[in-house]
């Protein structure tokens, strides 16, 4: 596994690819929030419904004087899986193309499994998430950005919207309440987390760039994943060419995988903690929140036959949906 080095849990200084991973998602997102603010207020689809949700919802204690009202100098950073929405954005993602039959039922069944891992595990695990961005690269090389874009939005009502975390949600909309800008921050992705972070309202996400010419996909990447170090430098390179104070920024996330982004800012947030992150925020003394009920995924120590019913159930929901698709 020495491919995968780069990609282990350890703690790593930045590369010269994750600093360009984190600069070509930065110019990206700005890019992006940019163009959306040049429509004049249009609203996107689901807009409206996040802000009447958000409303509706159960908000959570303010910290005292945070999110500092009018304070242009600072914004907050969300991770995506786990951390705004259960499960991960890709595998989400990679059902809703096999729905539309961009690929075979043997290639669905690994994205079942690799799902089924990731919701009893908790974690984010290097090998299971490179492996998943490889079958995507693989999947949309030769198609068009703009396909995939609209494509997103079904998959987004199909599948993700059902699992945002309310409470995630609440912390977000106290930033925007605040006159503060809100930007998802992910390995998925970045026309994925541009999608979702349109229908929550928020100003625009940092996610992996896909290398494209003309419009369409070539399956490669610029850089490497934005994940652990490289998202410390999106962080980083958006925060300067917007002018921000990191210092008075605030950043929110599950895993341990994320320790060099929430060290970048002056409040620090660990959301759904994975064991690793939940230890270190407590000795940091970082804030925590957990919105998992009491049936929330297994930890690592489920029993190994638990798993194994789990890879099995869902292996067996997607040949289910297969044989409905006949």
């Amino acid at each position: 596994m020495a491919a995968l080095g780069w990609l282990t849990p350890r703690r790593r200084s930045a590369t010269a690819r994750s600093v360009l991973a984190g600069e070509a998602s930065a110019e990206a997102a700005r890019k992006t929030a940019l163009a959306d603010e040049l429509l004049d207020g249009t609203d996107f689809p689901g807009t409206a419904e996040a802000e009447r949700a958000a409303e509706a919802e159960p908000q959570e204690p303010a910290e005292p004087e945070f999110p500092v009202a009018g304070d242009d100098l600072a914004a907050a950073f969300f991770d995506l899986d786990n951390t705004v929405m259960q499960g991960a954005a890709i595998f989400h993602f990679g059902r809703g193309l096999y729905k539309r039959e961009f690929f075979r039922r043997r290639e669905l069944a690994r994205f079942a499994w690799q799902q089924a891992w990731f919701r009893l595990a908790g974690v984010e695990d290097p090998e299971h998430m490179q492996d998943a961005r490889d079958s995507a690269l693989s999947i949309v090389k030769g198609h068009k950005v703009s396909e995939l874009m609209s494509i997103g939005e079904e998959i987004y009502d199909e599948y993700m919207a059902v699992r945002i975390w309310p409470g995630t949600r609440a912390l977000a909309q106290a930033h925007l309440d605040a006159g503060q800008k809100v930007w998802l921050v992910t390995a998925a992705p970045v026309e994925t987390a541009t999608i979702i972070a349109r229908r929550l309202g928020l100003t625009g996400a940092l996610g992996t760039v896909a290398e494209s010419v003309d419009g369409v996909y070539t399956g490669r990447l610029v850089g490497e994943p934005l994940h652990g170090p490289a998202k410390a430098e999106a962080v980083r390179a958006l925060a300067a060419a917007e002018g921000l104070d990191l210092a008075r920024c605030a950043a929110y996330s599950d895993s341990h995988n994320d320790i060099p982004m929430l060290s970048l800012v002056g409040h620090p947030y660990a959301i759904n903690p994975d064991t690793k992150l939940r230890k270190h925020a407590r000795s940091n003394d970082w804030r925590l929140r957990d919105y998992r009920t009491g049936r929330k995924a297994v930890k690592i120590g489920v029993p190994a036959a638990a798993g194994v019913g789990a890879i099995a159930g869902g292996t067996a929901a997607a040949i289910a949906l297969h044989r409905r698709r006949k």
